[in-house]
C-alpha cells in the first residue's frame, strides 16, 4: 500500500468502509496514524476495532483532527458531515487528496489525472494500457481501478493514471497531475450542485491545481468544456479527431465517441515519450473496458463484441453507428432484454448498418415489431439462440454485436453477467465448429 510518513501522529477520521474506505483507513494505520473509524455496517468496522477507534464522526469529538476522509458518494450539499467538520475547522477530503499528499515520499513518477462527463473510464484505461504496451510502469485508480492507496508504489519512472469525477476533484486540494486531461462536460450530477456552471467548475479545478508548467489537454466537442480554457490558458485546445490514417484496425474503439478518447490518449502519451509506433500498437490491442465495446474474438473475418452495458437506446446507438456498409450492412444486432422505453429512440439512424437482428428477452417481441419489414429479423427468445444464429449467418468483414438497449433483470442478474454469459457461448460455439450444440 501507499503510506506517508507524515501521516505519523495526525489525526483522521475515515467515514465509510468500502473498499477505499478500508484502503484509506489502512494507508493511515500503517503511517502511524490515529484513525477514528466508521461504517453503517458492521463487519467493516471489526475489521478495524482494536487498531482504530470505532465511533462516528458525526458524533464524535473532532477537535485537532488533520482531515475527515469520505466516497465520493457523499453528497457534500446535503450530508452533514460538510458543516459538522467545518464547526471544528477540519477539511473534507478523499483518498486522493492523502494520494498528493504522500507524493513527495513516493519514488520519482508522473500522475495523469482525466475528466470530463463521458468517455473518461475508457481514456484512463486506453491510456493505461497504452503505457503497459510500451513497457512503462503504470496503474489505474481513482474512478477505476483499485482504490489508489492500496496498491504499492510504482518503481522510479512510472505513471498513475487516475480517473476523476467532479466529486473527486471537489474532495482534493492539491492534486498536481504532470497531466490533465478534460474530455467534454454535459449537464449530469446537477443534484449535487447549484447549477450547470457550478458542475462544470469543479471539472475544472483539475487544471486550478496545477503548476503552470504542467500539460494540460481540454477537448474541443463540447462549449462547456471549452469555457475552462478561458480560465486556465496553461492548457492546450484538443481537436477530438485523430490524427491517425484509418480505425478501422482499433475494433474496441470505433465510432464517433471514441474520436475523442483516441485523440486525448493519444496527446497524453506522446507526451509521456510513447513513440507513434507503441501509440498505434497500443491502439490496436486494446480490448475496451468489460462490456463496453470489448473485443471479444475475431474468427474467420468475424469480430464479436460485447457491449452489455448499453442498457439503452441511446448507449446502444453509438455502437451501431461505429460499423457502416461495407458496402453492405454488417452488424448482426443482438438487441432485448427488460426495456427501459419504448421505441428504438437514437437507434433508429442507424438501421442501414445492420445486416440482421436477432431479437431476446422480454422485449424481444416488441423490438422484433419495430424492426420487421426493415432489417431481417431472428426472433431467438434467448441469448444462446441468438449468438449460434448470429454465428452461422455472419461473413467475412461482419459484426455480431451484443448492444441490447435495455437493462438485463428479466434473464440476468446485471448487465456484467449478460456479457460474461455472452463471451462464453462466443467461445463455446466457435469452438464447436458454430453448431453450439453444448453452448446452452
Amino acid at each position: 500500500m501507499i503510506t506517508n510518513p507524515t501521516w505519523s501522529g495526525k489525526r483522521f477520521a475515515v467515514l465509510g468502509l468500502a473498499r477505499s474506505g478500508m484502503a484509506t483507513a489502512e494507508a493511515l494505520l500503517a503511517s502511524g496514524a490515529e484513525v477514528l473509524a466508521w461504517d453503517r455496517q458492521d463487519e467493516p468496522r471489526e475489521k478495524l476495532a482494536g487498531r482504530a477507534r470505532i465511533g462516528d464522526p458525526l458524533v464524535e469529538d473532532l477537535t485537532g483532527f488533520d482531515g475527515v476522509v469520505v466516497s465520493p458518494g457523499v453528497p457534500l450539499n446535503t450530508h452533514p458531515i460538510g458543516p459538522r467538520a467545518q464547526s471544528f475547522g477540519v477539511p473534507v477530503i478523499g483518498d486522493i487528496e492523502l494520494f498528493a499528499q504522500a507524493r513527495p515520499t513516493l519514488p520519482s513518477h508522473k500522475v495523469v489525472g482525466i475528466t470530463g462527463t463521458n468517455g473518461k473510464s475508457t481514456t484512463t484505461a486506453l491510456v493505461h494500457h497504452i503505457l503497459q504496451t510500451a513497457g512503462v510502469p503504470t496503474r489505474m485508480g481513482g474512478n477505476i481501478g483499485i482504490p489508489v492507496l492500496e496498491g504499492d508504489p510504482l518503481p522510479e519512472g512510472g505513471v498513475y493514471v487516475l480517473e476523476l469525477s467532479s466529486y473527486q476533484i471537489d474532495l482534493t486540494r492539491t492534486l498536481d497531475c504532470d497531466v490533465a486531461v478534460l474530455l467534454n462536460i454535459t449537464p449530469d450530477h446537477l443534484d449535487r450542485y447549484e447549477n450547470f456552471e457550478a458542475y462544470a467548475a469543479s471539472k475544472g479545478r483539475l487544471f486550478a491545481m496545477q503548476s503552470e508548467d504542467h500539460y494540460g489537454v481540454i477537448s474541443t466537442s463540447t462549449e462547456a468544456a471549452m469555457d475552462q480554457y478561458e480560465r486556465y490558458p496553461h492548457t492546450l485546445l484538443s481537436d477530438v479527431t485523430p490524427h491517425l490514417d484509418s480505425l478501422d484496425n482499433y475494433a474496441a474503439l470505433k465510432g464517433p465517441h471514441n474520436l475523442e478518447n483516441l485523440a486525448a490518449a493519444g496527446y497524453v502519451c506522446r507526451w509521456l515519450g510513447v513513440s507513434e509506433k507503441q501509440l498505434r500498437a497500443g491502439f490496436r490491442t486494446f480490448r475496451g473496458l468489460p462490456h463496453r465495446m470489448e473485443f471479444v474474438r475475431e474468427e474467420a473475418g468475424v469480430v464479436y463484441l460485447n457491449d452489455s452495458k448499453a442498457t439503452n437506446t441511446a448507449s446502444a446507438a453509438p455502437a451501431l453507428a461505429a460499423w457502416p456498409p461495407d458496402p453492405e450492412p454488417r452488424v448482426h444486432w443482438i438487441v432485448g432484454g427488460l426495456a427501459k422505453e419504448d421505441g428504438l429512440g437514437e437507434c433508429e439512424q442507424h438501421l442501414g448498418n445492420i445486416a440482421a437482428a436477432y431479437t431476446i428477452g422480454d422485449s424481444g417481441p416488441r423490438f422484433a415489431e419495430l424492426l420487421e419489414g426493415r432489417v431481417p429479423v431472428n426472433r431467438c427468445e434467448l441469448l444462446c439462440e441468438a449468438v449460434r444464429r448470429a454465428v452461422l449467418n455472419a461473413k467475412r468483414g461482419d459484426v455480431v454485436l451484443l448492444s441490447p438497449a435495455c437493462a438485463s433483470f428479466d434473464q440476468f442478474r446485471d448487465y456484467e453477467q449478460r456479457g460474461d454469459h455472452f463471451r462464453q457461448l462466443v467461445d463455446a460455439i466457435l469452438n464447436d465448429g458454430g453448431s453450439g450444440d453444448h453452448a446452452a
